[in-house]
């Protein structure tokens, strides 16, 4: 390489550093233009391609580096990490596996690919891998992934036991506080689990503004502005809020709807029960008090609504209050499951809200929370439901995301649309595999009067 090919590869690992990642494209791209063969340069567009989330460009060219050095494990390790973001799991693997044979003592290869190994559901050559990477380099990433595939493997206390190992080499690791709650919340320690959701979230997103994808987007500045003029009438001027969300005392749902519901329950085919007044006068309010001032509703969807996880701060003893209680109250419905996970979403006023989906549990408990006086139109805005089932061959990806397959899966199939009008404080519980959808959202304007619901998923699908 050329001197002048040198100083130019350093100054876009100086733009690189500096965050500056249209300068140092901009400076490798002119460089290809005079050295077209060099290896590194490709290398290192592929990697500001990738962190751009640009995939296709990023394959395009890591393959231009691999042609000209098929030797390099840092390209095949690359070239795995985009085929495994863009779901080609096949062919993740093969490069992992490429370069880990190029640098079997490289701890990081290993990681990577038992990372794809999971996602393929090969949980046991998952932690086979995990494990050759603790041998040589003990790392909190790996121990947090082995407690991963613990998890996984249905061994809570194991994997516990391994996240607590990885808090231990790093205690600000966000990832492993995330998987300690979520153990727990699964297996029946709800209360404990979004306690350490909630003191994670506090950790993450307390200190410097972090923006996320889509917050430019209209919907989340509306949002914003909106919560933080509401935030500062109570004197509340903080970029990171998350409310008491205490419990009440007594019960947070009403146990007047029991019996009713659960003869419903069994008799209804499909199983869908509609209750109304779900939540006592007492948790409703504090719910309302809770999703109105917590400054958690992170994530951006195009469509027009945002979503707030327990990772964000969705996550309050009130919350749990009623998590636990549904079960207790309605055992027929709920059996055994434990609550797997849970999420609010928040609408504006007239824009689209989730299309056509299912959703990865044995039963969804979806309830709304907005003053009916909100809603403009009291025939719509609640929850459209099919009364036909996901394939049970379907994964994930497919049922939850694909729209325009599951669309003509219902067409196919003659199935029939069941619509459940909003009301205020009510809920709808059934069977996870159905398909549904939101109804069409016709919401007054106004800060208090955005759509509000809150969906907890119990058990496996």
């Amino acid at each position: 390489m050329s001197q002048r090919g040198q100083s130019t590869l350093d100054q876009i690992v100086t733009a690189h550093a500096q965050g500056d990642l249209a300068r140092a494209e901009i400076l490798c791209r002119q460089m290809l233009v005079a050295e077209p063969g060099n290896f590194q340069a490709w290398y290192m567009l592929a990697g500001l391609s990738f962190q751009q989330q640009r995939g296709p460009e990023t394959l395009m060219a890591i393959e231009k580096a691999l042609a000209l050095n098929p030797k390099s494990a840092e390209a095949h390790n690359l070239n795995g990490a985009v085929l495994r973001a863009l779901g080609r799991s096949e062919e993740a693997l093969k490069s992992f596996s490429a370069a880990i044979k190029l640098q079997p003592g490289n701890a990081d290869l290993w990681l990577n690919r038992s990372s794809v190994l999971g996602d393929m559901g090969r949980t046991d050559d998952a932690l086979a891998d995990v494990d050759k990477a603790l041998k040589l380099r003990p790392t909190a990433q790996s121990w947090n992934n082995r407690g991963a595939a613990l998890r996984a493997l249905k061994r809570p206390d194991d994997a516990l036991k391994s996240f607590e190992k990885a808090l231990a080499l790093e205690p600000g690791y966000i990832q492993a506080m995330r998987n300690i709650a979520a153990v727990k919340t699964e297996n029946f320690r709800v209360a404990e689990g979004l306690d350490d959701y909630a003191r994670q979230a506090k950790l993450a997103y307390g200190g410097a503004p972090i923006r996320e994808e889509h917050w430019e987007l209209p919907q989340k500045q509306r949002h914003d502005a909106e919560q933080k003029a509401w935030l500062a009438e109570r004197g509340i001027q903080t970029l990171f809020y998350l409310d008491a969300g205490a419990r009440v005392p007594g019960s947070a749902v009403n146990p007047l709807n029991a019996q009713p519901i659960a003869e419903a329950w069994e008799k209804n085919r499909p199983q869908i029960v509609v209750i109304d007044n779900l939540l006592t006068p007492e948790a409703l309010d504090g719910l309302r008090r809770f999703t109105h001032a917590s400054t958690i509703w992170r994530k951006v969807y195009r469509e027009g609504y945002l979503g707030a996880t327990p990772e964000y701060g969705f996550a309050c003893p009130l919350l749990a209050q009623i998590a636990e209680e549904l079960p207790a109250i309605f055992p027929s419905i709920f059996e055994k499951h434990p609550l797997r996970y849970l999420w609010g979403f928040k609408y504006d006023s007239d824009l689209n809200g989730i299309d056509i989906h299912a959703d990865f549990a044995a039963v969804n408990v979806n309830f709304w929370i907005t003053p009916d006086d909100a809603n403009n139109d009291p025939n719509s805005g609640g929850l459209v439901l099919w009364d036909v089932a996901a394939p049970k061959d379907w994964d994930v990806a497919k049922y939850n995301r694909d729209v325009a397959a599951n669309r003509q899966f219902l067409d196919e199939v003659g199935a029939k649309p069941i619509t459940v009008p909003y009301r205020a404080n009510r809920a709808v519980i059934f069977d996870s595999d159905l398909f549904h959808k939101t109804d069409r959202i016709n919401f007054k304007p106004g800060y208090l009067n955005r759509r509000i619901n809150v969906t907890m998923l119990y058990g496996d699908r």
